[in-house]
Parts: C-alpha cells; structure tokens; sequence
C-alpha cells in the first residue's frame, strides 16, 4: 500500500518536521506539504492521503475548518492536530470537532511511525472494525439506545481513544461509567495491556495509598514483602479511579504528581519509579462544587479534566429505557435458555414512568427478575416490580370463592355422580378453577400446580370469568 501522508503546516513550523525526512524516505513512506486550506483540500481529492497532520492555525488557516470538511465527507482520511503551545481548551475543541489526536510539538518520529502503523492495521483489517462494533453494540449494552447525549459520549470517547489524554467520566451511579472506561481501553492503543480498577471509596486512606503506590519490605509493620502498587501493575495499560471525588486531599496531592512527573514512590522506597498509565477518572458528584467547598484540589480537577465526558441518567434517555429493557429480555432469556419474552403494555407503561434512581444497573436486575419470574411469553408488572405488587384482585377471588358461590349455585362435584347432568367441559372447566383456588385459598401458583397448567393460563382463565361478569 502506498502510504500518502499530508502535513498542512506553515513555513515558519516547517522545519520542526525536516528531521524527519529521512526516516519517511526509510519507510517509503510520501510527504505531501500543504500551506493553505484550498490546496489541502485539493490534495485530499487528487491524491487520497492515508492520513492528515495539520497545524492547529497559522495565518488566516484554521484546523477547526479542515475538521468542517471531514465532518461532511465520510472517507476523509483522520486528521492529527498539531501545536505549538497547547492547552486543555484547545485539545478538548479540537477533539469534539473530530479530530483523531491532538500533539504538541517537536514531532516524534516514534510517534508518527506508531500512529500509521496502527491506523494501517485498521485500514487492512475489517475484522478488527467488526470487532470492534460488536464489542459496542453486544458487550456494552449501557450504551445501546438512540439518546443524543449518550451517542455524543460514545463518539468523543471513540475519538479520544487511541491519545494518552485524562479523561473524567461523570454521572449518577449505575449510568455506565466504569463500562465507557472499560470501552475506551478496549478500542485504544492499549488494549493489550492491563485495565486496573480501584474504587477510591472502598478503602480508608492509608490502605489506599498502598494499594496504589505498593511499598517496600518493612515500609510499616507488617510489611514483611515488596508490594507492587496499582500503577506498577497497570504500567503500559490504563487506570481507573472510580469514584475520584472520594479520595483523601493528602493523596490527592501524590496523585497530581503522578500526572505531573509520570512516575511513582513506593512507601517506604528510596527512589521514584517511572510508570506510563493512562488514567480514566469517574465520579458521580459534582467536583467543581467540590473544588470551591475546599473538598478537592483545584490543580488535580483540572488535571484530570481534560476530555470531560457526562452520562445522563436513565430518566433523561426517553425510549432507550424500552430498548434496553428488550436488550436484557433477550440476553437473560438466551442465558436462562429460555423462549423470548416480551413486555405486557402495564410493564411498558410503569417503565417508561418510573425515576430509575439506579439507572441501567437498576433496569438489568428488574428486567432479569422478571424474565426469570413470568410463567408464560409475557411479562406482567408485578414480575417487574415486587414492590408494586397487588394482591388486591387475588383477595377478590378468594373472597367469591371461598363462599362456594359460583353462577349464583353451590360449588360441588355432584356432576361426578352417574345420576348427575352431563354439564359442557368448559363449565366444567370453571368449577375445577375455583374449586382448586378454594383448596388453596387463593394461591395462583399451587392452584396451577393442581391443575397442571401455568400460572398464565390460570390467569387469563380468571381474566376470562370476570369479563363475562362469572366472579
């Protein structure tokens, strides 16, 4: 494959990448120069570059315009934006405006080299972008749905994905948020290196400082070996700190150095270790409330919020809560192997209605109890919500049937007798129903039992009775 790669660069930058002229020689690799937006554009057309490096703006040329073209032309090739200085703001406008990656220069020929190679192996590999839309759309149900806010989470986290940026996931608890970290690990550059979790909220602060940083052989008592911190564990791969907002101001302040220096100290360990970790930060509180009440560190917020990204809650997704409501029936039914089930309209109705204080995690337990609790195809409310349940029309039928009273005539099983009248099955039928929901005193389930057939059937039997006005 020949590999086209245009720089969109001012002459005065031009000889930031001059250095790297031999090794694009080396690799075979054609350098295309471009100064202006007319004639990038043209090249586009004309020569189809693999991939775009274009300064972030020089002169009256914007990369934010470059990025515009992209977003109308579906084979664009990714567009990498460089810079002199840099700051947070530029790289997170940048990045929601597409771009694949965000750099600051000098440019590294290693880092050229290792972003063509991958973005190489994805061009090859249809596979992998196979892959890689089942991992979304099959291993990560949170994320299934048409809700606009949620669509725009997924494709900024998709964008930002194979850079090194700090990325802060906000949102209540359950949304889905140690799920997106786990998603952006598993499309990055790191995703054959190790995803380590740490729920900063589980663990008092000296036992969380030792669980990141690890220490050395009689740090404190008790320390009878070498421990190796989360950092080290995670080295090469990515971290997540969940639930940020919970960690100690103290350590807070070891973690900023972290960032800062890209390297760690083990309690009790005499020189810094160097550790490359991606870090991915969750919280459910509102840090920049946090920030001003002196509950957490104005320099780390900002550290860490790079590439902020929010999940709604459940309650503010519309539809989606059916849609993953039939996503969950599908998926506890095939693993409880089980028919297919589907939702009553009162079901659908007391979803769509309800707040979801524990969002899609809420939602996936009650959907999996009432896929395991509902007898026949449908699933009723009451198998939903336990809660919510009401025995008020099963106290009715026990009340008609415990009076022995049906059609205005005593209950009984005379009809078996040789000198009795012949009666029509399904009258018989009824008198069979009651009379075992009378033995029962109205327990549905042991009545089914009786009479060897589902709670549904039973049910719908009874539905029948009282619409005909027989209960």
């Amino acid at each position: 494959m020949n590999i086209k790669l245009l720089f969109i660069i001012s002459e005065q930058s031009l000889s930031q990448i001059t250095p790297l002229f031999p090794s694009f020689k080396s690799k075979g690799w054609e350098l295309i120069i471009a100064h202006s937006l007319d004639n990038a554009l043209k090249i586009v057309k004309k020569d189809n570059p693999f991939l775009i490096f274009s300064e972030a703006q020089f002169n009256e040329f914007s990369s934010l315009n470059l990025l515009k073209a992209k977003e109308k032309d579906p084979n664009f090739p990714d567009v990498i934006v460089l810079s002199q200085k840099g700051s947070a703001q530029e790289a997170k406008r940048f990045l929601e405006a597409g771009a694949l990656d965000y750099w600051l220069f000098p440019i590294l020929w290693e880092k050229v080299e290792i972003v063509v190679e991958h973005s190489l192996k994805k061009t090859k590999s249809s596979e992998e972008k196979d892959t890689k839309k089942d991992l979304l759309e099959n291993n990560f149900p949170f994320f299934i749905g048409e809700d606009k806010k949620v669509k725009r989470a997924i494709a900024l986290a998709k964008k930002i994905a194979s850079s090194d940026v700090t990325v802060l996931i906000q949102g209540e608890s359950g949304t889905g948020k140690e799920v997106l970290a786990r998603f952006i690990h598993a499309i990055s550059n790191r995703k054959n290196k190790p995803f380590v979790a740490v729920n900063c909220a589980a663990l008092p602060v000296h036992l969380l400082e030792s669980e990141l940083f690890g220490y050395e052989k009689g740090a404190f008592t008790g320390a009878i070996h070498r421990k190796l911190g989360k950092f080290e564990l995670a080295n090469g791969g990515t971290m997540l700190l969940d639930e940020i907002s919970e960690m100690d101001l103290g350590l807070q302040a070891k973690l900023l150095r972290v960032l800062q220096e890209k390297e760690i100290d083990r309690l009790g360990g005499t020189y810094p270790i160097k550790v490359d970790v991606r870090i991915i930060a969750t919280t459910n509180r509102d840090l920049e409330e946090m920030v001003k009440n002196n509950k957490f560190r104005e320099d780390l917020y900002y550290r860490i919020n790079v590439i902020p990204i929010h999940l709604p809650p459940l309650r503010e997704r519309g539809e989606d809560v059916i849609i993953l409501a039939q996503y969950f029936i599908k998926l506890f039914c095939q693993k409880y192997s089980l028919p297919i089930k589907k939702l009553s309209t009162r079901a659908i109705k007391w979803l769509k209605e309800y707040s979801w204080p524990g969002n899609v995690r809420e939602l996936k337990n009650y959907i999996e109890r009432g896929v395991l609790l509902s007898d026949g195809e449908v699933i009723e409310l009451e198998h939903i919500n336990l809660e919510d349940f009401n025995e008020n029309e099963f106290e009715e039928e026990y009340k008609i049937v415990e009076s022995g009273k049906y059609n205005n005539q005593k209950i009984s099983l005379d009809f078996l007798s040789k000198e009795s009248e012949i009666l029509p099955l399904h009258e018989v039928e009824k008198i069979m129903i009651l009379k075992s929901l009378e033995h029962t005193k109205g327990n549905r389930t042991r009545a089914a039992e009786l009479l060897g057939i589902s709670v549904r059937t039973l049910r719908n039997k009874l539905k029948e009775y009282k619409e005909r006005g027989e209960l």
